[in-house]
């Protein structure tokens, strides 16, 4: 198997890997605050120097709505420029590019090459800092429901059916999905599992958790990956929260734990505690329930999120909790036996592929440590299906719903003060303004064409 391992030390570490695996092109790749990943590719003999002074960016770049409407938000205007700078440990060669193509994923810089206010993976980075801070080294993974598709006479239709988690819709899809799971690999992204889901086509790959920053970097990596390779088969990959009306939606949990660096220890387990969730665990997961009404503004931030977030679909469309309860948005997941310590973790499902990941990390870490600082306690837990549950059962638990369209969320996360205070002025301002544009005009389209809009860009 040829590797393309990520990461390099320096630029002379860059520019002699570059050399030696003849690679042709670098992409300087970022995600916007829409969830849309991009890059600006140079010739690999421009790139001397420019792994310290980045490539140049317009202002107003980050002020594209999903259909690409520039929309006026004060401060990214079509005047001035950002720096794209690259994080040289997030270097790869790509698989499906056989190698002569390289990425680096970037910070979006001021011209003074300090943080700029409105980079989604600087937020998450001030996060994971503020976390550390308080002794908390966070470690997540994203774990991706997407859908093989193919363009057809009908427009983009699901490819490849099989029944769920089944030997003959593995074999279905194998030859495609076996090169993902490869390239994935080679380049340091361990997959492990591989299944075919509920929907027709429709595809799931975990991915072994990273320690901060690394977790969010992996999802687009992961994305990047899944859709060249895909394509390579003459396929698409569709990772849009609900693509078909009568298809099961996909989402993109995110699995979460806390650790104390010096000890190597899961400070989310503690044996003598219901499920061995810890009272800190405890605490940290009731600030992201607090603030779950406004957080899936972030995490299930677009207009046909709200289509996936019914119930019966096993996403989370009731506010509630619960050890291993799929019907709720914030799940403790069963630990391993013998290895109880190390895998207790807690699953966001309330969340989708049209998210920032930079964004959904920075902001949950952010509620967690207000839960944390305020001492907050999770109610009952569920222990059925939340929406099962009616008066006191249902008050005790805490149940409610969640926002039913993506403006009710918005306006739920413009009053929520922490996550707005944790964003900052300037990216929380663009979030509002970007979500709000392509509320009203998916409002205007009709719900087709925003599916057709959606299935090409995610």
């Amino acid at each position: 198997m040829t590797l393309f391992p990520p990461g390099v030390a320096d630029e002379a570490a860059l520019l002699a890997d570059v050399t030696e695996h003849d690679v042709r092109l670098v992409r300087f790749v970022w995600c916007d605050p829409v969830g849309i990943i991009h890059a600006k590719s140079i010739p690999a003999e421009r790139l001397a120097g420019k792994a310290r002074s980045g490539l140049g960016l317009s202002l107003a770049q980050n002020a594209l709505d999903i259909y690409e409407h520039l929309v006026d938000v004060d401060g990214l205007t079509p005047v001035g420029e950002i720096r794209l700078v690259p994080d040289l440990s997030t270097y790869t060669r790509l698989p499906w590019r056989h190698g002569r193509t390289a990425t680096l994923l970037v910070d979006q810089r001021a011209l003074d090459l300090s943080p700029w206010d409105c980079c989604p993976r600087t937020f998450a980075r001030r996060m994971i800092c503020a976390a550390l801070a308080e002794g908390l080294v966070i470690r997540a993974a994203f774990e991706n429901e997407f859908y093989l598709a193919e363009r057809t006479a009908d427009g983009i239709t699901p490819y490849g059916n099989g029944p769920c988690y089944s030997t003959a819709g593995l074999d279905r899809t194998a030859d495609v999905m076996e090169d993902v799971v490869e390239a994935l690999g080679t380049q340091g992204l361990v997959a492990e599992m591989w299944i075919n889901e509920y929907g027709v086509g429709q595809q799931e790959i975990s991915i072994r958790y990273s320690d901060g920053i690394a977790s969010a970097d992996q999802q687009l990596r992961f994305r990047d990956t899944v859709r060249g390779v895909v394509q390579s088969h003459g396929l698409l990959a569709v990772f849009g929260p609900k693509p078909w009306p009568d298809q099961i939606g996909s989402g993109m949990h995110v699995h979460l734990s806390l650790w104390d660096p010096p000890a190597e220890s899961n400070l989310m387990y503690d044996r003598d505690r219901e499920g061995g969730l810890s009272l800190l665990g405890e605490q940290f997961l009731a600030g992201v329930l607090e603030h779950l009404p406004a957080l899936v503004s972030i995490t299930c931030p677009s207009y046909l999120s709200y289509a996936r977030l019914a119930p019966a679909m096993w996403a989370g469309a009731l506010i509630a909790w619960g050890f291993d309860n799929r019907e709720a948005p914030l799940r403790i997941a069963s630990a391993f036996a013998g290895q109880e310590e190390q895998s207790t973790n807690a699953e966001i499902k309330a969340c989708d592929a049209s998210a920032n990941p930079h964004l959904v990390l920075g902001a949950l870490i952010a509620a967690g440590l207000d839960g944390l600082q305020r001492g907050l306690r999770l109610p009952e837990p569920a222990r059925v299906d939340p929406a099962r549950l009616t008066g006191d059962d249902a008050a005790r638990a805490g149940v409610r719903p969640l926002p039913a369209t993506q403006g009710e969320a918005l306006d739920l996360l413009e009053r929520d003060e922490v996550l707005m205070g944790a964003m900052g002025d300037l990216l929380s301002r663009t979030h509002l303004a970007l979500r709000r544009s392509e509320f009203a005009r998916s409002l205007a389209l009709g719900e087709a064409a925003v599916r057709a809009r959606t299935a090409d860009i995610y």
